[in-house]
């Protein structure tokens, strides 16, 4: 869970399972939630989860600050279809952008549709 998050926070869009995608949500949205309020103590309770410097760094001063008037869910998750090798879904997870915003992705869907 903990490179998975780190991922996120760090390239802010990934492609991974399904079942990971959903798993990750219950994992980095409480850590998002820490990021909204930067205070010592927070930062501190972030780098006990994740142990990466730069992605509690990134968290707390490009995550958190987007997020302060959002009361929850922070993270999307997009059905991919699924991997060759084995079939597994995959799924696509990333950060909400601002509402003025579309993202990569909503790009992608509008464009196929």
């Amino acid at each position: 869970m903990r490179s998975l998050a780190i991922s996120i926070i760090l390239r802010e869009s990934i492609k991974t399972t399904l079942a990971k995608a959903k798993e990750i949500r219950g994992f980095l949205e409480p850590l998002v939630t820490l990021a909204k309020e930067n205070t010592v103590a927070n930062q501190r309770r972030a780098y006990s989860k994740l142990r990466d410097k730069a992605a509690v760094a990134k968290l707390f001063s490009e995550i958190g600050p987007r997020f302060k008037e959002r009361p929850g869910g922070y993270l999307r998750v997009i059905k991919r279809g699924h991997r060759t090798g084995d079939k597994s879904p995959i799924a696509q997870v990333e950060f909400l952008k601002e509402d003025n915003e579309v993202s990569e992705s909503e790009a992608l869907e509008e464009a196929s549709s």
